[in-house]
């Protein structure tokens, strides 16, 4: 499993290179303000971020209950990927909706093309990240792994 130092240098990671490519991106390809696509960035992103870190933990641990590894084949990475956008789309459609003045279906349209940009996005992050930072290479002389820290 991941310290939680870890964990949280994966989400710090992810949180920030995806606001960085989203708010710009986004306010170009759907005609809002930078700085609506930006709130709407930094708002999702502390939500994500606590989302990001708490189904990550779950995952992995229904990874070792059910398949005793923490490997992710292809497969396993892309239903990764959807679970956790699945998650995120039942929490951000309202809050879109009212920020932006929409409709529920203009803001679901658009989660739409969000959460396909970030499913895409998060299988990259997380294949990269573990190529980086593999599972266990925290571990300490001998091979053990060192205990989990804060």
């Amino acid at each position: 499993m991941r310290s939680t130092k870890d964990r949280i240098r994966h989400t710090v990671g992810f949180e920030l290179i995806g606001l960085l490519i989203f708010a710009p991106v986004g306010s170009w390809l759907f005609g809002f303000a930078l700085h609506q696509m930006g709130i709407i960035a930094v708002v999702a992103s502390v939500i994500a971020a606590g989302w990001n870190y708490l189904y990550n933990l779950l995952f992995d641990k229904a990874m070792l209950r059910f398949t005793g590894q923490l490997r992710k084949p292809v497969a396993v990475r892309v239903l990764h990927a959807i679970l956790f956008e699945l998650g995120l789309l039942v929490v951000f459609l309202p809050m879109v909706s009212w920020y932006l003045g929409m409709s529920l279906l203009d803001a679901f349209i658009m989660d739409i093309a969000v959460a396909a940009f970030y499913v895409v996005y998060a299988f990259i992050y997380n294949w990269a990240y573990d190529a980086v930072f593999p599972v266990g290479s925290t571990a300490g002389k001998h091979g053990k792994p060192m205990a989990e820290s804060a």
